[in-house]
């Protein structure tokens, strides 16, 4: 029996979740945690999907100043102060590891729905909640690109990161989670995509599998 839900190299997508610099900066109060060990993985899946090809997606979280915009867990932060994820705002800027060019932002654009192109097959788009495809038109885009198999790494695995395998999965999108390329990512929680049909490979793994070398296993 054929496995439907195995990844197919030739129609694969990268997306990158919270790859921002108020997520990565010391002093900031959404920083994100472990960080440091995935920060150059991730960079090197980038790096890797641009060599050969492949489309890129930045999803992105911004905060309104008056919050408006803002999830309710965080909104009542925003609305009395906190100054994150700003439109405009070097911190909503992508980290300098997994930008094209130093590209900055388009927010307003962003924030209409519009996805941004940084490089040649290479976006970025506004996700309003934790998941990127919530509220996006990133399942469209993909669709129009015959992408069938979703790579995911970034930071924010618990919140970011595992919302969108989710919501890959249930669109019924082939999913790999770069297993040493997600921020504060447990064994645990790593082994439970699995259920879901999530396949997992660390970095190395991946681009070799991306060149053409062995295939994916399951998580």
């Amino acid at each position: 029996m054929v496995e439907l839900n195995v990844p197919q190299r030739d129609a694969v997508a990268l997306i990158t979740v919270d790859m921002q610099n108020d997520f990565l900066r010391g002093d900031s109060p959404v920083k994100a945690s472990g960080v440091k060990p995935a920060l150059g993985n991730i960079e090197r899946l980038v790096q890797g999907f641009r060599e050969h090809r492949k489309p890129i997606f930045h999803s992105v979280r911004l905060y309104r100043p008056d919050g408006s915009n803002v999830d309710l867990f965080r909104r009542n932060a925003v609305e009395e102060g906190m100054r994150v994820l700003m439109p405009g705002t070097q911190g909503a800027d992508l980290v300098k590891q997994v930008s094209p060019c130093k590209a900055r932002l388009e927010p307003e654009a962003l924030l209409a729905g519009e996805f941004q192109e940084l490089a040649r097959n290479e976006y970025a788009f506004y996700k309003p909640r934790w998941g990127a495809f919530f509220g996006t038109e990133l399942e469209s885009r993909l669709r129009h690109l015959k992408v069938t198999t979703v790579a995911i790494c970034g930071v924010n695995f618990p919140t970011g990161g595992r919302a969108t395998v989710y919501e890959g999965a249930a669109r019924d999108f082939r999913v790999i989670v770069a297993s040493d390329a997600v921020g504060d990512a447990s064994e645990d929680s790593l082994r439970e995509l699995g259920r879901l049909g999530a396949y997992q490979k660390d970095t190395s793994a991946l681009l070799d599998w991306l060149a053409g070398g062995q295939r994916s296993s399951a998580a």
